[in-house]
């Protein structure tokens, strides 16, 4: 596992700041279009009789940035773990960033027909390819800089960056949807958040630069520790922490994308709901999820990184035997009640598995390997999650759902059963 802990070489706020704000960047970039892919995608992108076709459609583009963060991880962990993290960290970074106002520029199917959905895809793999190389560096930045027995507090601020990123993409739709009218909004307005999305990149680029090496990977360079190809290194030696740390991540994805993109779907077309009223629901769930990771993280470095993430993955699969009842409780304030449980859950899962992800690689090979597993989880329980919860609700009901999750958090808990306890500070 070799955890190693050396004196930070930097301040405390300066790193969980830098830590958070590339996150809740990335995250807001990605969440944007998520949002988009359900309100705004499947009218211009994918015109269709069939209102559901055009969703499906719609969706399966949001797939597509699960598949390039691997790709990401690959290309963007072998630099950190070769030159260092804070450089890769700006370069994924600037990748999203790019991808990201490329999309608010695009022309719709009504300007250049196939070709509009055709540049979606390959923005949305830039979207993907970017946050696959964030999300690791970002958590080995806050951990690797981490006192004995705050590995787990310092690994959450990278995760906060989740429900900060989805408040602020939710509110910006939600500010545009109460300010103008539904043409001006499909005309214009929902270019606007991934247009101005360039200026929270600038001020990620310019506090990013402003952070040392981590004491970890400099001590890695100082007695010359570094692999030659670390992806070779990860999937020859330490497949095991590869294969168990993937589906350890498995349930955390299912159930956050359920929670957001499919409720939010299922919500504004089933339920009745105006997606101004559904997105003010959300944003109010998201702050339970917020609170809930620093409490996993404190709970986490109390009593071990395993042992929170298999308490929070029972949670999850009990929510799943409820979630269609919930679901169904009828009118604004079952919804919530709903969402709010459901997005607590996730705040329990998420709050340490950034770190108990970190602590199964060792220093030369962890950007490699904790950010291949997290995006391969990304790719087995995300992906996927809204299309195959669409489908299973329209054929068998909301309950199918539920236990579309129940089997996720099941196979998580026997993941987690894999992994081996980690070195305690």
């Amino acid at each position: 596992m070799s955890v190693i802990d050396v004196a930070p070489l930097n301040s405390k706020s300066r790193v969980l700041f830098a830590s958070l704000i590339g996150t809740t960047i990335e995250f807001f970039d990605f969440y944007i279009y998520a949002t988009a892919a359900v309100l705004v995608f499947p009218k211009l992108f994918f015109p269709s009789a069939d209102p559901t076709s055009g969703a499906l459609q719609s969706l399966a583009t949001f797939a597509v940035a699960f598949f390039a963060r691997p790709i990401g991880s690959a290309l963007f962990g072998h630099f950190g773990d070769r030159v260092g993290r804070k450089a890769t960290l700006v370069a994924a970074l600037l990748t999203m960033g790019v991808s990201t106002v490329a999309i608010g520029l695009l022309p719709t199917y009504a300007n250049i027909g196939v070709w509009a959905p055709a540049l979606l895809a390959l923005c949305r793999f830039g979207q993907g390819l970017g946050l696959g190389g964030e999300w690791g560096g970002a958590v080995l930045l806050a951990t690797e800089n981490a006192p004995p027995g705050k590995r787990a507090w310092y690994g959450m601020f990278p995760q906060l960056g989740a429900p900060i990123g989805f408040l602020c993409s939710s509110g910006v739709f939600l500010l545009l949807t109460e300010t103008i009218t539904d043409e001006d909004f499909f005309h214009w307005g929902w270019r606007v958040p991934f247009i101005a999305s360039a200026v929270l990149v600038m001020v990620g680029l310019w506090v990013r630069l402003s952070i040392a090496e981590t004491p970890a990977f400099q001590r890695a360079l100082e007695r010359e520790e570094r692999v030659r190809v670390p992806m070779w290194t990860v999937l020859t030696k330490h497949s095991r922490a590869l294969v168990a740390g993937t589906f350890a991540a498995m349930a955390t994805f299912v159930l956050f994308y359920l929670m957001t993109v499919f409720a939010l779907s299922w919500g504004t077309t089933h339920l009745g709901f105006g997606r101004e009223q559904f997105l003010l629901l959300q944003m109010v769930a998201v702050l339970f999820f917020a609170a809930t990771i620093p409490l996993s993280a404190w709970f986490a470095d109390r009593f071990g990184r395993r042992f929170a993430m298999l308490a929070a993955s029972v949670a999850v699969l009990l929510f799943g035997v409820f979630f269609g009842p919930l679901f169904q409780l009828g009118g604004a304030w079952g919804v919530l009640l709903f969402l709010v449980l459901g997005l607590g859950v996730m705040g329990l899962t998420y709050g340490p598995c950034g770190t108990i992800l970190a602590e199964m690689f060792p220093t030369p090979v962890r950007y490699t390997g904790a950010s291949l597993a997290f995006n391969l989880a990304g790719i087995i329980g995300a992906s996927p999650a809204p299309y195959i919860a669409t489908k299973l609700a329209n054929r068998y009901g909301l309950q199918a759902v539920g236990w579309y999750l129940a089997g996720a958090a099941i196979l998580t808990l026997l993941a987690l059963l894999m992994v081996p306890r980690a070195r305690e500070d």
